[in-house]
């Protein structure tokens, strides 16, 4: 087919914003019990809700709530799994009261009957990471409560089923700590495990794996320490069926897996390579035990995620080649895996695999929306030097369109993508929010900078004392990797992030000269405010990021943009939600104020009813649309969109 020589930037998109949001889904922590599978479901076009979703044996699929119901927890404000299911009845966190919820699974969720019973008082406590002890009646669960004048309180508790709807109170399991996570039941329910960590470590830096032995009333002895330290992060331990208790530790420098119990620990396959993750969200898991004994696990890899089935006998691993490059809520049933997997050429789709023969079936995807080949961009693994002799790492994705190509004489416009975290990983898949520029004539480049997981516990703390330094350097080397390379236009580099993203973005454009735009999605300007305003899981994270504070006062200056906007000296986009309790709405407006009054171009897009991250599909097109306008008007060219302007201040 012959392309038509079209400018970069105004190529019209196969992926319009409509088509982007079209049957949009998030889907999440999948579980099977009795033969059914259930998972967690965003719902961008209705306002963001979350619905538990179940397919029965026979195949049909039916959602588990009524709306307005969502299942979704605000413990550490990032939530996680919040919904567990046993004996014919779903157990669920609603997302408006906090309150656990019980709905009769056998009822037609369309019949009054049917309305989810609170089974939780109505007593300000948030719940998640539920599981079901049967022969106690109960649920087990992390727990948060608010404090006056102090900062939230989390423990282990105890929820008893028996109690008349709507007045169970919780009764306290396991607390002294500041945070609690993945409380897990031993075969026989006789011994308990969770994990905990304390301030000033985030769940990457360290964590203690506990196991208590429990009395006949069900409560816990005194706990012991199994494995973990202020310097060693556990990741998922789990209970295989014979009673011995797995888990993934970085010790070796890698997230390796492990036989906690029985007594000595053993690593089941040294590798140089990750298993776990960081801790984001309760109910993550990278393993799960098969039928035949073996551990279905992930590990990570340059390439993309791997799959493979691990013999505990003999420490054999037997790789599976599999289409996707990201995967991740692993379970397992019979023969059976299901998963989340996503690819360079596919949407995150809900698997289920059959480990004896290979086959797949794809039980929900993400998105309706299907792309032809030619149009999808297609990433390059990326490894180039940047500073201090380090390597950094990125995915490289070029214009790509079956219609259009660039003129000759013309490079095309780079957008750098920092992702949120800091502590996380971008992954080569197939994502809209790349695929939305590349389709339209931006080059993107993915970046992985130095303390991305991924890559070992050494490159993970490579950005400790270093966050706004490392960071930026990778992602102004990866720019620069790439002009050199002669793939893209040196005066039309931009660059864009989120969350902690946000704050790279700004950094960069603060204290580089090398950009020329940038947007920042609820994004941190003033580290200061940070440290002094946010919520407790995160509230000392930038202790090891960036130092105590306010000890190291002067570094938090130094490094804020909002100190130094005078350096600042291109035009910036500026998109938050105005409910965001992690970086609140001020950090953006101080930001849009001091770069308003110095006179440079500057966009500020709000969204009321919107948190950390955009969830409402009208928000999320809005986001896009709002950003791509500004580029083109600050880059001089005009997308072939039809959109409504943004305000741009000083233009």
């Amino acid at each position: 087919m012959t392309r038509t020589t079209v400018p970069y930037g105004t190529w019209r998109s196969p992926i319009a914003t409509d088509d982007l949001l079209k049957g949009a889904l998030g889907l999440a922590f999948p579980s099977i019990v009795d033969g059914s599978i259930y998972w967690m479901e965003a719902r961008p076009s209705e306002a963001g809700r979350t619905v538990i979703v179940r397919r029965d044996r026979s195949g049909a699929i039916r959602d588990c709530l009524p709306s307005p119901f969502s299942a979704r927890s605000r413990v550490h404000e990032y939530g996680g799994i919040c919904y567990a299911v046993a004996g014919g009845t779903l157990y669920f966190v609603n997302y408006s009261d906090q309150r656990i919820y019980a709905v009769d699974l056998s009822l037609d969720p369309a019949q009054p009957e049917a309305t989810p019973q609170a089974v939780t008082a109505d007593d300000g406590r948030r719940y998640a990471d539920l599981i079901v002890d049967g022969p106690r009646q109960r649920l087990l669960a992390v727990a948060e409560e608010d404090r006056r004048n102090e900062e939230p309180r989390n423990f282990l508790v105890a929820v008893n089923l028996t109690e008349p709807p709507g007045t169970a109170v919780a009764t306290e399991l396991a607390g002294g700590h500041d945070f609690f996570a993945t409380p897990r039941l031993s075969p026989d329910g006789a011994t308990l495990v969770w994990l905990s960590w304390d301030h000033p470590a985030m769940p990457w830096d360290g964590t203690t794996l506990w196991r208590a032995r429990l009395d006949a009333a069900g409560m816990p002895g005194a706990p012991h320490a199994l494995a973990g330290s202020a310097t060693e992060s556990i990741f998922q331990p789990e209970f295989t069926h014979d009673g011995s208790l797995l888990g993934i530790s970085d010790r070796s420098g890698w997230w390796n897996l492990e036989r906690m119990l029985p007594r000595p620990r053993s690593t089941l396959l040294p590798k140089s390579a990750d298993f776990g993750l960081p801790l984001w969200q309760f109910g993550m898991r990278t393993f799960t035990e098969c039928h035949d004994g073996r551990l279905a696990c992930i590990w990570q890899a340059p390439e993309g995620d791997q799959l493979g089935l691990l013999d505990l006998e003999s420490g054999a691993l037997e790789e599976l080649h599999v289409p996707w490059t990201q995967l991740s809520s692993i379970v397992s049933d019979d023969h059976n895996l299901v998963f989340i997997g996503a690819g360079a050429d596919r949407f995150a789709e809900l698997v289920r695999y059959d480990v004896d023969s290979g086959r797949h079936e794809i039980i929900r995807r993400s998105s309706e929306l299907n792309l032809t080949t030619a149009d999808i961009a297609v990433p390059e693994a990326l490894h180039y030097p940047s500073g201090d002799g380090a390597t950094a790492h990125a995915y490289y994705y070029p214009p790509a369109h079956r219609a259009f190509e660039g003129p000759e004489d013309e490079k095309p416009p780079l957008l750098v993508m920092s992702h949120g975290g800091p502590t996380a990983a971008t992954a080569p898949v197939l994502n809209l929010k790349v695929q939305f520029w590349t389709s339209r004539g931006f080059a993107v480049l993915d970046v992985n900078y130095r303390g991305s997981t991924g890559y070992g516990r050494a490159y993970r703390d490579m950005l400790k004392g270093g966050w706004g330094i490392v960071d930026v350097e990778d992602c102004v080397a990866g720019a620069r990797f790439l002009v050199d390379r002669d793939e893209v236009d040196p005066d039309r580099l931009a660059i864009r992030g989120s969350s902690a993203g946000g704050f790279t973005t700004l950094a960069a454009l603060t204290f580089h000269d090398l950009f020329r735009a940038g947007a920042s999605l609820y994004g941190i300007g003033d580290l200061e405010a940070l440290a002094q305003d946010t919520h407790k899981f995160e509230s000392r994270y930038l202790d090891s990021l960036v130092g105590p504070y306010p000890e190291a006062m002067d570094v938090y200056r130094a490094r804020s943009p909002i100190h130094h906007v005078d350096r600042l000296a291109c035009p910036v986009i500026f998109l938050q939600g105005l409910e965001d309790r992690i970086v609140p709405p001020a950090q953006a407006e101080a930001m849009v104020a001091a770069l308003e009054a110095k006179g440079l171009p500057v966009a500020y897009v709000a969204f009321e009813g919107e948190q950390h991250g955009f969830r409402q599909a009208a928000n999320i097109r809005r986001a896009l649309e709002a950003e791509l306008d500004f580029y083109g008007r600050v880059f001089g060219f005009t997308p072939a969109d039809a959109i409504e302007p943004v305000p741009i201040r000083n233009l």
